[in-house]
Order: structure tokens, then C-alpha cells, then sequence
């Protein structure tokens, strides 16, 4: 026992919901769920969007989020049953024994505070060290987790730093007070490969250095098995499964287990682009206002009816720069953007409206994507009537078949953004999107939230939509497997320019360019063991050089 930092025996949690029209009535989210972390150790747990992960990392802490209620159950941290203990106990634990890193860090920061201001709050606050070695500190670890500039970055506010740097921000914030437990919800979601390595390295680090342990929640099982000592599988609130990270990755029991191991078996063969380009960008150099550095440096690319051109690269190289160009949200300096055949006004306000209807976007963070005050229904629906005038019993039929396409339901229709997980909300973005019926869709990370099996399902469906209405993707993500799956062409963007770029057969055949190179070797794979090894190889090149 006194190496057991976490006990949790029989916990359940439910919530209220209130139906239209209905009686409110009661549903559990976990359901006597049974687990130990010992000091040191890692946990994965891992599971479809909604299975609970977050739920159970949340209540480690004492804590139920938006109307979520701890009905059952002892959680013991430190040796006290933090549920019967008092409030004021309770609050010295969170922020102090244990931290947080959420999934979406961009909803967690406070907008109108300098990140280091953030970052040092609450070792602070909690008394561990004085605010002069918290900042020492908050730069070391800036420095570890491999952020830009460790000096200076934490003098920005978070809309200056990328949304990747701003996740490590988060992670060097919740290492900052030296807890005894870090809850890390989904914290490489928005790295890219590279990058992602460093943080995890980095996290195995920290672990090793300080005896802290860690419940990693994630929805990819190659991610997990790196930090991992054991994974819990969760579906619908329930246990699956429950074992060292080998047994789970290389022999597992159950079905659910072995569907989330063999998960992305898409194969797209990519083809080859016919005809005039649907889209296509001309020497785009764009900047940020007052920044006075061009984030795009001549960049161009094309993109063909019903085809998905991926374009990847790691945080901060511009990916999502280049989208907020072509939707018009972002001015270029220089440079044309075509749609259509016809050329699009640089400025969103200045193009007609099936300019508007014709390109939508999916935003990377759909906690900042969504207003937090309307329901499912009235989200999806908008676009329905912005462009369709669609109103009534019509409107409310198309948003059910829209939610049916996602695989949600019309259960969900009267539901808020706060009542849905992560994945979930991702997902009534996807429907949004697709309710104006476009020709292209950009896609910005929009797999990067959900669990492996839901976005393999919804790869499946973009694919399907695709060859149906003949919609064109462009597609930007840091997940290479994705872009093998689905991509008819590729660029790949290193610091504002194209690195390289053609199609998905050209680009992935050797002889690569150091980038590209570096990029497909970080692909983490469904092996233990993986990332050290990959790191091994880095210092023998580094040693070599």
C-alpha cells in the first residue's frame, strides 16, 4: 500500500439530462470501475470517444465537469478517500498533489494573460516555491519540451504561439508544481509527429526523474504503448480489459481490444488529378498583423475535383495558415487563390455567398469552434438556413440524418457542447460542415480528437461522400497514417514553404529529403519499445554529425 498512490475501488458517475419535453432522468458514465497507480508508473487508458476516459482522470481529482455527479465508489490519493474529504483539502490537492492536462489547451488559457504568468500559477499559489524559482523552472521545462525560444515564449499571450507549442505550454504547467500525479488527457493531440516525440520523451523523463505517476488518457494505442507500464481499454464506461502494455498490444483478450490494435486498415490508392484544377493557390506570402514575418513564403499548390490533397508538417509550418488564406480569413501579401475556375476575393467579407456555401472549413479545436450557449441542433441546423432557408420539421429531419452520417443520433440533437466529449463535439463540426453541401471541405486536424475506431469511421464516410458528390478535401493533419490512408497528393510544409509536394506515390517513395525523412520515421508504431528506440538512433546520428 505505501506504494500504491491511486486506489480506486467500485467508482460510478452518472449525470441528469433533460429531454424536451420529457421527465429528466438519470445515465451513468462509469460504471464500478476498479484501478491502482502505483508511484512511478504510468496507466493508459484508452477507448472509444465517450467511454469514460476523461470522466475517470477528472475524479482523481474530486471533480465532475458540467453536471457530471461522483454517485459511487472511493477514489484514494495519498492514502484519503478525496471524496469524503473536506472541500478545503480538496483544493489544496488539485493544482498541487495533482494536475491537469486537458485536451483542448486552447480553451484552458486564459486569452488576456501572458503564458508564464499561467504556466507558474499555481505552483505558486500552492505555496511549493516563490515566484522567481517557478519561473526558472517553467523555462527549464519550456527547454525540455522542446518550445521555441525558452527564454522569451513565456511572454506571450496564448493567440501567439501555435496550437502544438500552446499543449506543451499546458504540459510544463502541470509538471510545474512537482505533483505526485499528472492526469495527461489526450496531451499530444494537437503535435505534430516530431514534435510529439520530444514531449513524450520528455514525459518518460519527467516521470523518471521526480517518481511522479501519470494516468495518460489517449485515443491512439501506439501513443500509449510508449509511456504505458499498464493499459485499462474502456467502452461505454466499463472496463474491457485490463493489463501490462505487451499483453495488450501483442496478445489481447477480448474483441474490442484486438479492433482497437487493428484499426486503420483504409487503402486509398490516390489517382492520379484530371482535368482543370478545382483549387489552386499562386505564390501565397502571408503574414500575421504586427508580427512583421511572413508565415507563408510563395507558397502554391492545386487541388482536383474529388480528390484529397494532404498537407502535413509540423506545428507552426504554416498548415493551417495556408486554410485560413483560402477561406478568405487571412489576406495574403502576395499571391491569387482560384476556386472554381473563377479567382477568389483575398478578404471572407468581401465574397459572395456560394463562394461561402461552396468551401467550408473544420476547425482543429472544436471547443472553440462551437457556441457553448446553442444546442447540437441549432449548430448543424444554421447552415441549413443560411443557405437553404430550410426551416421547421425540414431542418430538423436533415440535422437527424446528418447526425445518423456521423454515428450520433438524434439522441443528441438537443444536447450542448459541454455535455459531449471531445470526439463527440469534433464531430458536430464534420456535420456542420457538410450540411452546406460543398465542393471542398478543408479539413483541419478534424480526425485528431476522436478515438481510433470513430475516426476510422469517419475517414470512411469522407471517402464514401467523396466519391458520391464528387467533394474535394484539403486535408491538413500531423497524422501520417491518415494521409496514407486517404491522400490523393501531398505536401509537405517546413517553415512556411513547400518541402515537397506531388503525389501520394511520389511523394512516400525514397530517396526523401531530410524532412520528409525525419517526418515518416516518427510515426509512432503499435510496439513497445518504439520510442526509445527511435531516440537511440537520433543520438547516434547526432553523435555521427
Amino acid at each position: 500500500m505505501n506504494d500504491t498512490l491511486v486506489r480506486v475501488r467500485g467508482l460510478t458517475i452518472g449525470a441528469t439530462v433533460y429531454p424536451p419535453g420529457e421527465a429528466p432522468r438519470e445515465i451513468g458514465i462509469v460504471h464500478d470501475v476498479d484501478l491502482d497507480l502505483e508511484r512511478g508508473k504510468v496507466l493508459g487508458l484508452i477507448g472509444e470517444s465517450g467511454a469514460g476516459k476523461s470522466t475517470i482522470g477528472l475524479a482523481t481529482m474530486g471533480f465532475g465537469r458540467g453536471g457530471v455527479t461522483i454517485t459511487g465508489g472511493e477514489v484514494w490519493v495519498n492514502g484519503r478517500n478525496i471524496l469524503t474529504t473536506d472541500h478545503r483539502d480538496v483544493r489544496r490537492l488539485r493544482g498541487g498533489e495533482v494536475t491537469y492536462v486537458s485536451q483542448s489547451a486552447a480553451a484552458s488559457f486564459n486569452p488576456a494573460q501572458r503564458i508564464l504568468d499561467q504556466v507558474i500559477e499555481a505552483a505558486v499559489s500552492q505555496g511549493k516555491c516563490s515566484k522567481q524559482d517557478a519561473e526558472l523552472r517553467a523555462v527549464e521545462l519550456f527547454l525540455k519540451l522542446g518550445l521555441p525560444d525558452p527564454e522569451r515564449i513565456g511572454k506571450r499571450f496564448p493567440h501567439q504561439v501555435s496550437g502544438g507549442q500552446l499543449q506543451r505550454c499546458m504540459t510544463a504547467m502541470a509538471l510545474c508544481p512537482e505533483p505526485d500525479l499528472v492526469v495527461f488527457d489526450e496531451p499530444t493531440t494537437a503535435l505534430d509527429v516530431t514534435t510529439q516525440i520530444d514531449v513524450l520523451a520528455a514525459i518518460k523523463e519527467a516521470i523518471s526523474d521526480t517518481g511522479v505517476a501519470a494516468l495518460y488518457i489517449t485515443h491512439d494505442l501506439a501513443v500509449v504503448a510508449q509511456v504505458s507500464d499498464d493499459i485499462m481499454v474502456l467502452r461505454m464506461g466499463k472496463t474491457i480489459e485490463f493489463g501490462p502494455t505487451d499483453q495488450i498490444i501483442n496478445r489481447p483478450q477480448e474483441d474490442y481490444t484486438k479492433a482497437l490494435v487493428s484499426v486503420r486498415q483504409i487503402q486509398h490508392p490516390g489517382a492520379e488529378p484530371e482535368g482543370e484544377p478545382l483549387l489552386r493557390a499562386d505564390d501565397i506570402t502571408a503574414r500575421y498583423r504586427g508580427t512583421g514575418v511572413d508565415v507563408l513564403d510563395e507558397v502554391s499548390i492545386e487541388l482536383h475535383r474529388g480528390q484529397t490533397l494532404a498537407v502535413v508538417g509540423e506545428s507552426g509550418s504554416g498548415k493551417s495558415t495556408l486554410a485560413r488564406v483560402v477561406t478568405g480569413l487571412l489576406p495574403p501579401r502576395k499571391g491569387t487563390v482560384t476556386f472554381d475556375g473563377r479567382v477568389l476575393a483575398p478578404d471572407l467579407r468581401a465574397r459572395p455567398i456560394e463562394d461561402l456555401r461552396e468551401l467550408q472549413m473544420i476547425y482543429q479545436m472544436p471547443d472553440v469552434a462551437m457556441n457553448p450557449r446553442q444546442t447540437v441542433g441549432t449548430i448543424i441546423g444554421r447552415p441549413l438556413g443560411f443557405y437553404f432557408g430550410l426551416k421547421g420539421a425540414a431542418r430538423r429531419q436533415r440535422v437527424v440524418e446528418l447526425l445518423d452520417e456521423i454515428e450520433m443520433g438524434e439522441d443528441y440533437i438537443d444536447r450542448y457542447p459541454a455535455e459531449l466529449s471531445g470526439g463527440q463535439k469534433q464531430r458536430v463540426c464534420i456535420a456542420r460542415a457538410l450540411a452546406a453541401r460543398p465542393k471542398l471541405i478543408i479539413c483541419d486536424e478534424v480526425t485528431s480528437a476522436l478515438d481510433p475506431l470513430v475516426a476510422d469511421g469517419i475517414l470512411k464516410l469522407l471517402l464514401a461522400l467523396q466519391k458520391l458528390e464528387g467533394v474535394a478535401f484539403l486535408f491538413i493533419t500531423h497524422d501520417l497514417a491518415t494521409v496514407k490512408a486517404i491522400a490523393d497528393s501531398i505536401a509537405v510544409m517546413y517553415e512556411g514553404r513547400v518541402q515537397r509536394y506531388g503525389t501520394k506515390s511520389s511523394v512516400l517513395t525514397p530517396p526523401f529529403d531530410d524532412y520528409t525523412d525525419l517526418l515518416l520515421s516518427s510515426v509512432p508504431e503499435m510496439k513497445t519499445g518504439w520510442l526509445e528506440d527511435v531516440l537511440a538512433n537520433r543520438r547516434m546520428e547526432s553523435a555521427g554529425h
